[in-house]
């Protein structure tokens, strides 16, 4: 699987292990991290990700950053991006089954590195049911059509 990886200053440690990890697995790993810059922003970082999993580039991305959570709010204003805080195995899986997740954000303050490798592999493990969750995903796309109307 092709699979983008990046992190800012507080990320780096966790996306270093995440990397070699998957890349053991032989996933293709590229890191879109800019250089180690203490004053770097996760919005800045996290963009270029984004557009490149919605242009086709990569299957899925991963950032970490110290909570997961601003580069999941800031992901998530680029049309097409599904991103979400995971803390563990469980949500990882039915984000991607229920939701069709393409972007998962780690927290290196919140979660240590085994747990994070078990909740990426779950992450791409995963694979999107039909169903119920179908209907609910194109709903999700409708507020997305609508939110760039306004």
């Amino acid at each position: 699987m092709r699979i983008a990886i990046a992190a800012d200053h507080a990320g780096m440690d966790l996306r270093d292990q995440l990397a070699h990890h998957l890349r053991l697995k032989g996933h293709q790993v590229d890191d879109l991290s800019p250089e180690n810059d203490p004053e770097d922003d996760y919005p800045l970082i996290v963009e270029p990700i984004a557009r490149a999993i919605v242009g086709g580039r990569y299957e899925r991305g991963i950032f970490c950053c110290g909570s997961g959570i601003g580069p999941a709010v800031a992901a998530n204003k680029i049309p097409g991006i599904r991103a979400a805080v995971v803390e563990h195995e469980w949500s990882a899986r039915d984000a991607v089954e229920h939701v069709n997740v393409n972007l998962i954000t780690l927290g290196e303050r919140v979660i240590g590195i085994e747990i994070a490798k078990a909740i990426v592999d779950a992450y791409l493990g995963a694979q999107v049911q039909g169903g119920r969750h179908e209907r609910r995903r194109k709903q999700i796309e409708d507020l997305e059509k609508v939110k760039a109307k306004t």
